[in-house]
Formats: structure tokens, sequence, C-alpha cells
């Protein structure tokens, strides 16, 4: 399995790409802008993008999801946990997948599992990683807004910042349960997030890139 990190330095946002060595097939997960990048680290790695992700709706950068896809074929798998509001405007374009909780799909040999984790967004979800290759376990997770490095993401945004009036009480007891589904993984779980320091959608995020969940 390869594992590539992206980090926009302005905006404190990372993005990933998951690769099976294999197969030559990858993943894209919470892609910026410029899309240019991840076809150049797929080429430079022998690999193909073959799927797009998306953790949650993003409000403070322009997603490359559309565009990617658009360059290299590959499919969009969106969550459709958030209810008919909260769905992305182009979730019905034929190439998008709608996910929920429990779902799974192969990027050759890697299992990717979706779990639902509302709270910073309704509809977030994070992804599971097995390689299945060598361990039927997850190794890690691309978390998104959900945990970050020292944190758990902001559920006060959506009223505080897009004044969305009684959604902050809503999202926090929402993020408690995520949270507390999450205690019952193994310590070991790799944390992939979606932010790193100086991002607005945590209040004391760790300046290094990834943790464990312990």
């Amino acid at each position: 399995m390869l594992l590539k990190y992206f980090n926009d330095s302005k905006l404190a946002q990372a993005s990933y790409m998951v690769g099976c060595a294999q197969t030559g097939e990858a993943l894209v997960v919470d892609p910026a802008r410029d899309v240019t990048q991840y076809m150049q680290a797929a080429e430079q790695e022998g690999l193909r993008i073959t799927h797009v992700t998306e953790t949650h709706i993003h409000a403070d950068f322009v997603s490359g999801s559309r565009e990617l896809a658009a360059r290299t074929g590959a499919m969009i798998y969106l969550s459709e946990m958030g209810g008919p509001e909260w769905q992305s405007a182009y979730a019905g374009e034929n190439n998008v997948i709608p996910v929920h909780d429990g779902d799974a799909w192969m990027v050759g040999n890697i299992r990717i599992e979706v779990v639902h984790t509302p709270g910073h967004t309704p509809e977030h979800i994070s992804f599971l990683v097995t390689d299945t290759a060598g361990a039927d376990e997850p190794i890690g997770v691309f978390t998104g807004d959900f945990i970050f490095v020292g944190d758990v993401g902001r559920p006060d945004l959506l009223e505080e910042a897009a004044g969305m009036l009684g959604t902050k009480e809503v999202g926090a007891r929402q993020q408690f349960s995520s949270v507390a589904r999450f205690k019952d993984m193994p310590d070991y779980l790799q944390i992939w997030p979606g932010h790193g320091a100086g991002s607005a959608c945590g209040k004391a995020l760790g300046a290094i890139p990834s943790t464990t969940l312990g």
C-alpha cells in the first residue's frame, strides 16, 4: 500500500492519495482545487486515479473532486448520510456513487469502509483503511474534520460562521457520540486528519501531520 500526504500550508488543509502497488489503482481523499499535484504524483508512482472521495462538504476550500474525476475517469464517492439538505450539488451525476455508514469498496487490494461521523457537519464520514494483501484489520482512518491531532472538529461552526441557528448543540451531541464510537477501536489505528495547525476547524490542532487513536 502506498500513502501520500499533500498539504496546503496556506489553508492548513490536508489531502491524501492511497494506492495499491499490485493493481495500480489509487484513491484521492478530499482533493484540493489544484488537481495537477495528484495526477503528477500518481504518474510518478505508476498509479492511475480510479476513485475520489470527500469526507464532507467543505466550506473553507474549493474541492477538486469533479475536475480530478473528469480528467482521470475516476468515480466519486459521496456521503448520503446527512439527509436531502446535506448533499453536494453534483450528487446526481453519473460518475457519483452515494455511500452510507458501513458501505465499503476496494481500491485494488485496499478496502475502504465508510463510518458516519457526524458532529462537525451532519453528513460527515470517515474512511477505515485495510490493506487486505497483508492484514484483515484496518491500519488507519481518514478522519477529515472529525478527529485531528490533539483535538476534535468543532461542532459550532455551522452556527457561529454560517449562521445556522440551533445547530451547535445538536452538532456537539453528534460529535460526542461519534467520538464514543471510536473509543471501541484499537489504539494503534493511524489517524490521517483533514487539517493541521492553523485551521479554524479545531481550536487546539497539533503541528504534526498524523497521530494514532491512542
